[in-house]
């Protein structure tokens, strides 16, 4: 195959144990995602020669590699927070297109929750006092503060109220009850995710995504391994990343994301628009996020997403089901949540939900197009891919 003409699939996909684990490491649960994903795929992993990991380990993806028995010649180990697995993603892509590796591995793994149940880590989410955030750390900046600065000024701006973001989580639990991987799936109401514990103005414990250990993995390979494969490929069909800011003093306007252009630029690279996806998985750490990249991708108008996420169209029988395993908000978030976006997308696209929470379109037939859009820091990243069931 020519050399930047190969066509890249998803060919494995696979959960590691998920929710409360407070015996296993997080290496533990690389490997288990890993060997999953490989008995998914059908092919053998002598095929592996590209790896991608991150935030474990001294030499991060290194250490991960040598645990796995991995001896890649294509690696990377990009970080940039909670968009890192979608732009992880759009890197492995290009490798294979262009002939630099053949099947990259992709996989992640956290104990987050019973690191900070056992005291290993806190569960103060604040950021250091030197470079750019020095000069908010006076100001007692904490990750969810900063999330929920922005969806005040959009609040603000675009009379987006308390109760629509509400309306999220409670759809979220709707698509996790039928979950059963899901850490929570006893239903909501708009009324509990208002009375809760105020945690961040606008924000109550409900609009803010569980806390669990968990992993996942996900195998990319060149379309020629697709035919040894074991599942129906799942086609890359085009991917976006962008960067914005890193100092909230920085960033021009708290309303748009850098998902505008990571999303404008994977609809634009995949030839499709977002009227055509059928099931889209964005990363959830809050409710307003759901909300506000549901516009940047270009579902609404901006200003527009709080009434455009209500009435159950976020839900699996909703216009377009979103986070269709419970998302961060109700089914897992073990410190970094973009690769499982990935993993679900998949599993819609090949029919593999279970009954209650399998998209189907008004045909009845399977989801075709997917998109799944990571976030990470505080907005500061984005990294946006669209999959389809059919081969470019």
């Amino acid at each position: 195959m020519t050399p930047g003409k190969r066509k890249v699939a998803v060919v494995g996909v696979a959960l590691a144990d998920c929710g409360r684990l407070d015996t296993v490491t997080p290496y533990a649960l690389h490997a288990q995602a890993a060997r999953r994903a490989l008995a998914d795929s059908g092919l053998d992993r002598s095929v592996i020669d590209g790896f991608a990991s991150t935030g474990l380990g001294t030499l991060a993806p290194v250490e991960v590699a040598d645990y796995l028995g991995l001896r890649p010649s294509w690696v990377d180990s990009t970080s940039v927070g909670g968009a890192t697995w979608e732009v992880m993603a759009s890197h492995a892509t290009d490798a294979i297109a262009a002939g630099h590796a053949n099947a990259v591995l992709l996989v992640y793994g956290s104990t987050a929750r019973a690191d900070i149940k056992a005291g290993r880590r806190t569960s103060h989410l604040s950021f250091g006092t030197s470079g750019p955030a020095q000069f908010e750390a006076p100001y007692g900046h904490t990750l969810i503060a900063k999330y929920a600065m922005a969806a005040r000024r959009h609040m603000h701006q675009y009379g987006t109220t308390v109760e629509q973001l509400a309306d999220i989580a409670v759809q979220a639990r709707t698509n996790a009850a039928h979950n059963p991987h899901a850490l929570y799936r006893t239903p909501l109401s708009v009324d509990d995710v208002l009375s809760g514990p105020l945690i961040a103005d606008p924000f109550t414990t409900l609009h803010c995504c569980v806390r669990s250990d968990g992993g996942c993995a996900v195998l990319l390979a060149a379309e020629e391994y697709t035919t040894d494969a074991a599942r129906p490929p799942v086609w890359v069909l085009g991917t976006g990343t962008a960067v914005s800011h890193s100092a909230m003093s920085e960033w021009e306007d708290f309303t748009v994301t850098p998902a505008a252009v990571s999303g404008r630029l994977a609809f634009e690279r995949a030839g499709v628009t977002p009227r055509d996806i059928d099931v889209a998985q964005l990363y959830d750490a809050f409710t307003y996020m759901t909300l506000v990249t549901l516009e940047d991708l270009g579902f609404c108008a901006k200003g527009e997403g709080g009434t455009f996420a209500s009435g159950g169209r976020l839900t699996t029988g909703g216009a377009l089901p979103v986070n269709t395993d419970g998302g961060g908000l109700s089914a897992c978030h073990p410190g970094m949540r973009g690769l499982f976006l990935l993993v679900e997308a998949v599993r819609q696209l090949r029919g593999e939900a279970e009954e209650g929470r399998q998209v189907h379109r008004p045909d009845g037939r399977l989801p075709q197009l997917a998109v799944a859009s990571g976030t990470g820091g505080w907005f500061c990243s984005s990294g946006t891919v669209v999959l389809g069931r059919d081969r470019p």
